[in-house]
């Protein structure tokens, strides 16, 4: 997902927070994927996070998919930079 352009809070963890800096696009990006999103007032203003969390279970195919999700949907809503 840093690769796709979106930062991910911590390392070398099964949860992994991406965050999104505001709830709307929190809630936005949970489309397709089960993630939970947090928002104000659970974390500070402005610091909204969608939290990921991989097991044993996934696939490298689930996690592919889930990766392009992310990145598709943080290109449309402006989150990243679209690719040239």
């Amino acid at each position: 997902m840093k690769a796709a352009g979106l930062t991910v809070a911590g390392d070398d963890h099964p949860i992994c927070p991406v965050m999104v800096g505001e709830a709307p696009m929190a809630v936005e990006l949970k489309r397709g994927i089960y993630v939970v999103a947090f928002s104000y007032p659970v974390v500070p203003k402005g610091a909204a996070r969608v939290r990921v969390q991989l097991s044993a279970a996934h696939t490298p195919d689930d996690v592919t998919r889930a990766v392009n999700a992310f990145a598709d949907v943080a290109r449309e809503i402006g989150l990243v930079k679209k690719s040239t």
